[in-house]
C-alpha cells in the first residue's frame, strides 16, 4: 500500500463534500469515547485500565511534554521516506501494532481483524501470547505479512519450547520475550468488576490449542475447592463449554474448568530471570527482543547477553503504578545503546507528533496500542486500517513540517 498524507487528508474533506465522515474518529479522545460508548464496562475497563492510581499511565502521557519539536523551515521536505529496517526486514511504516490480549473483547473476528488490517497495509503485527485466536491462525490470515509473537515465560519450560517452536513453523519474524508480567499487576477497574476475562476461556487461544498444554491439563491434580453454585455460576459454565476447543457435554463435566484451572497454575513465573532469558535464545533461530526495559543498565545487559533487538515499554501502565514514563525511560537508555542494536518503543503513543519524537529520541520503530484496539471495537479490520491511514498522514505531515527525517527536539 502507498501512504501519502496530502492524499489522505484530501480523500477525508472530498468525502466530507459528499456528506461521508470518517469511519473512526481521528484524535484519540474521541476514539477513546466513542469506544467507550460501545464496549461492555468490562471489555472497556480491562483495555483501558491501568495499575493501581494509574499514576503510570498518566506519566506516559505527561512525560512527552518535556520533549518539543523545534521546527525548521526551507529543507525541502517534498519527498519523504516513511519506510525503516528492523533485523534485516524493510517495513513501510515506522511503528507496528503492539501485543493486546484478548482482543475478542473489543470485536468478536478479534486478532484476525487485526490481522487483515495489517495485511492490507503491510504494518507488522505482535501476536500476542493471550491472542483469542491461535498464532497459526492469524498467521493464515497475515498470509506472509509481517508478523511477531509475544511470549509469556510461564512456569512451564514444556510449554514456553512448544510456543517457541510453533511460532518459527508458523513464519514469525521474531520472539518478543515480556519481562514485566512475571505476576499480575493490581488493576482496580478489573478488581471492581470482579471481571478477569481468562476466567472465561478468554485470551486463552495459544494454551488451548497448544499439544503441550492439552497434556498438562490431562495430568492436573483433581480441584479440591468446593465451587459456590447458583445461576450465575451455572451461566459461566455454559458459556466457558461453549468457549474452548472439544465436545460441549465432555466440556460440562469438567474438561472446560480444567482447562482455566491449567492456565491459571502456569501463566505467571515470578522467578524469571537472565538465566531463562538465555535458554530460550539458545533454543530457537528467531530473533529475540526483550520487551518491557525501562532502565539503562538492563539495556546494557540485554546487549551483552547478545539480544537482538530491546524494547523500551512500561505496559502501557498496567503493570507498576508511580513508574517512570515510557518516554523518559527511552530518553535514558538509547544514549547507552549508542544504535549498536534496535529499539522498540511503546505505551502512550496517541499521535504523530509522538510518533516523532520517540523517532528522534532514538526508537527505531514505535508500537501503538490501546487506539488501534479502541478502532477494532469501532469498525473492525476496516477501523484499525483507518486508524493506521490516519496515523500515517499525521506522522508524515508532522515530520514534513518539522523540517523533514531528523526534526529537532528540545529536551534530549
Amino acid at each position: 500500500m502507498n501512504f501519502n498524507a496530502l492524499s489522505r487528508q484530501r480523500e477525508i474533506y472530498v468525502h466530507g463534500v459528499a456528506g461521508i465522515k470518517p469511519l473512526i474518529p481521528i484524535d484519540f479522545p474521541s476514539l477513546e469515547l466513542a469506544a467507550k460508548q460501545k464496549l461492555s464496562s468490562e471489555a472497556f475497563a480491562y483495555i483501558a485500565g491501568g495499575a493501581g492510581l494509574e499514576f503510570t499511565m498518566q506519566a506516559n502521557r505527561s512525560a512527552w511534554d518535556k520533549y518539543a519539536i523545534v521546527p525548521r523551515m526551507l529543507k525541502s521536505v517534498g519527498e519523504a521516506t516513511l519506510s525503516r529496517t528492523l533485523l534485516g526486514h524493510s517495513y513501510p511504516l515506522p511503528f507496528f501494532l503492539s501485543p493486546i490480549g484478548v482482543l475478542e473483547l473489543a470485536h468478536p473476528e478479534g486478532d484476525l481483524a487485526v490481522a487483515r488490517a495489517c495485511k492490507e497495509t503491510g504494518v507488522p503485527m505482535m501476536v500476542s501470547n493471550q491472542a483469542s485466536h491461535s498464532m497459526e491462525e492469524i498467521s493464515r490470515v497475515l498470509a506472509g505479512s509481517p508478523w511477531f509473537f509475544q511470549l509469556y515465560v510461564s512456569r512451564s519450560d514444556e510449554l514456553v519450547s512448544s510456543f517457541v517452536k510453533r511460532a518459527e513453523q508458523a513464519g514469525a519474524n521474531g520472539l518478543v520475550i515480556t519481562l514485566d508480567t512475571t505476576m499480575l499487576g493490581w488493576r482496580p477497574r478489573d478488581l471492581n468488576l470482579a471481571y478477569l476475562p481468562f476466567l472465561q476461556g478468554k485470551g486463552i487461544a495459544q494454551y488451548t490449542s497448544d499439544p503441550v498444554f492439552q497434556k498438562l491439563c490431562r495430568e492436573l491434580p483433581p480441584d479440591q475447592n468446593k465451587k459456590k453454585i447458583n445461576l450465575h455460576s451455572i451461566a459461566g459454565l455454559l458459556r466457558l463449554a461453549a468457549k474452548v476447543p472439544g465436545p460441549y457435554f465432555e466440556n460440562l463435566r469438567g474438561k472446560a474448568l480444567d482447562q482455566v484451572r491449567t492456565f491459571t497454575s502456569i501463566y505467571s513465573r515470578p522467578d524469571l530471570d537472565w538465566e531463562a532469558i538465555e535458554k530460550i535464545k539458545s533454543s530457537t533461530r528467531l530473533p529475540v527482543i526483550l520487551k518491557g526495559i525501562q532502565h539503562p543498565d538492563d539495556a546494557v545487559r540485554a546487549m551483552n547477553a547478545g539480544i537482538d533487538a530491546i524494547y523500551v515499554s512500561n505496559h502501557g501502565g498496567r503493570q507498576v503504578d508511580g513508574a517512570i514514563g515510557s518516554i523518559d525511560a527511552l530518553a535514558a537508555i538509547s544514549p547507552v545503546v549508542k544504535n549498536k542494536i534496535p529499539v522498540l518503543f511503546d505505551s502512550g503513543i496517541r499521535c504523530g507528533a509522538d510518533i516523532l519524537k520517540a523517532l528522534a529520541l532514538g526508537a527505531s520503530m514505535v508500537g501503538i496500542g490501546r487506539p488501534y484496539a479502541y478502532a477494532l471495537a469501532l469498525a473492525g479490520a476496516r477501523g484499525v486500517e483507518e486508524l493506521i491511514l490516519n496515523l500515517a498522514a499525521d506522522f508524515e505531515l508532522t515530520m514534513a513540517l518539522a523540517g523533514g527525517q531528523e526534526p529537532m527536539v528540545n529536551g534530549q
